[in-house]
């Protein structure tokens, strides 16, 4: 589970996926880069932050992603061909200055690439829904906007 670097805690999602685990509906091992929120349990596997080599080898043992709604977080997952259930930290809550992360999930869920998780969607049933989930192929524009932009300059 990935909660990324932002500065205001996200212990919702934390709580739930806690709560699931306590319960027994998630048997899995849970790792969390738990950034700046302070989350005490002995039910995940609790870390602040991980070096770039570490992160990647965790997205690559992954069978399921579950991070919060921040765009390399949910592209890495995607590129990586990982299921990924994206949890937007919402400013109603105190997670964020802004909605911003609904705007990139809607854009996502739309695209059939990622599931959602809120705060009205059952978390266990997108997990369980994950199993059966085939996420569209991610593929990045950048490669296509960068040709345009060296085709526009060199043809100032």
């Amino acid at each position: 589970m990935i909660l990324g670097t932002h500065e205001l805690p996200f212990t919702r999602l934390l709580r739930e996926v806690e709560r699931l685990k306590k319960e027994g509906l998630i048997e899995d091992d849970i790792i969390v880069q738990s950034g700046h929120t302070k989350f005490e349990t002995p039910h995940m596997k609790m870390i602040p932050f991980f070096n770039f080599e570490e992160m990647d080898k965790l997205f690559d043992e992954a069978r399921l992603i579950i991070t919060h709604a921040g765009t390399g977080s949910v592209i890495t997952g995607l590129k990586k061909g990982k299921k990924v259930i994206a949890a937007p930290r919402l400013e109603k809550y105190g997670e964020h200055n802004d909605d911003h992360q609904l705007q990139l999930t809607g854009t996502f869920v739309e695209q059939e690439h990622i599931l959602s998780w809120g705060d009205r969607e059952d978390l266990l049933e997108l997990i369980h829904l994950a199993d059966a989930f085939n996420p569209k192929p991610f593929e990045s524009k950048q490669q296509q906007m960068f040709s345009l932009l060296k085709q526009f300059i060199d043809e100032s």
